[in-house]
């Protein structure tokens, strides 16, 4: 075998993101028909909204109150599933097992790379928008705005075009601030990744040796109604000790980012979204929707469980906010240390205890 061979051989990502993209490409949908000049008013109005959500965020939140404003790219889906595609390889391709020394490496990364884009090009087609650390600027990361599944929402909840671009708008500038603002994060949360991909080898080798106790604690899991539910609940069954402190923390974190983002686009308010009381009525009405094959894609790639994700955040941030402030609040980004746990979340009195010592 060449050097060359062998250098592929030893690089070869367990995922051909090449393939993830191509599938997706074929398998996605265009988006809404919109007249070309209704579509150039949307898109010229949604880069706008980005600097101007931003400072509401960095009023409300006090979170990087002295960065440089970073335009968002407004894209459509075939581009919003390659910036994902090279987000998730640049994040987890030094992480997951690789096909190093495997027979078939390359077959099973081809494999991969197709249920990969299956993936993709579902949640293409109802993404609005998405805030990727680990993409484009190093420094700045890449916020992007799908602008047509942006305005097929926004036809579909019947809500004024401007409001609910805005309210989008400050979503997405809060998860990038979070991850500007706070300069540990970004490392912190690779290396969580990190440290919880690199064990499923060690996951799917222990599950064998107990899967007598597995398939018990399956069944327990199915009579309790407060188990987590769905790919969330299985993974946490399959996952041995050390591997299961990692995924609550990364449960912990990704809630908190979600919930807060969701608390700060309501709080901001009526005088920057007159109709938010109606959007957000109407689109958590819309998060339960569906038909029968759409709620059960949601479910088999786990964004219902995503989605009380937002809720347990959300709810954990409007209880700390009311009872510390907002500066109270902001503790949690001061370290990892000070970073709710996965308990925290549903029971904030806790955190509040424990951080602020009342």
């Amino acid at each position: 075998m060449s050097a060359a061979a062998d250098q592929e051989n030893e690089t070869r990502s367990p995922v051909d993101w090449g393939i993830a993209v191509a599938t997706a490409h074929k398998l996605i949908k265009p988006g809404p028909a919109v007249p070309m000049e209704e579509a150039e008013q949307a898109v010229a109005q949604l880069r706008d909204a980005t600097d101007v959500a931003e400072n509401h965020v960095r009023e409300l939140t006090g979170l990087g109150l002295d960065l440089p404003l970073h335009p968002g790219e407004v894209v459509d889906r075939r581009r919003w599933v390659e910036a994902a595609a090279e987000g998730l390889a640049a994040l987890t391709d030094g992480a997951l097992p690789s096909g190093q020394n495997r027979p078939m490496g390359g077959v099973l990364a081809g494999s991969a790379g197709v249920q990969a884009g299956m993936v993709l090009a579902f949640l293409g087609g109802r993404v609005l928008g998405q805030y990727d650390p680990f993409g484009g600027d190093p420094q700045g990361g890449r916020l992007l705005l799908v602008a047509p599944n942006i305005m097929a929402a926004q036809r579909a909840l019947d809500v004024p075009d401007e409001d609910f671009q805005m309210w989008v708008c400050l979503h997405e500038c809060t998860h990038r601030l979070q991850f500007t603002a706070v300069p540990w994060l970004r490392d912190y949360f690779a290396g969580e990744v990190a440290s919880f991909l690199s064990g499923l080898d060690e996951t799917a080798t222990g599950a064998l040796t107990r899967l007598p106790e597995i398939l018990k604690q399956i069944r327990n899991r199915a009579d309790d109604s407060d188990a987590s539910p769905g790919p969330i609940g299985l993974m946490e069954v399959l996952q041995s000790p050390r591997q299961r402190e990692v995924f609550d923390r990364l449960i912990a974190l990704s809630t908190l980012l979600e919930g807060h983002a969701d608390h700060v686009m309501d709080a901001v308010g009526p005088s920057v979204v007159p109709s938010v009381s109606t959007i957000r009525a109407r689109f958590t009405q819309r998060r339960r929707g569906g038909g029968v094959l759409d709620r059960l894609l949601r479910s088999l790639l786990g964004v219902d469980a995503k989605v009380k994700q937002y809720a347990a955040g959300a709810a954990f941030t409007r209880y700390v906010v009311d009872e510390v402030g907002m500066t109270g609040f902001n503790r949690v980004w001061e370290s990892p240390e000070t970073v709710p746990l996965r308990a925290e979340i549903s029971d904030p009195a806790t955190w509040v205890r424990r951080v602020h010592g009342r």
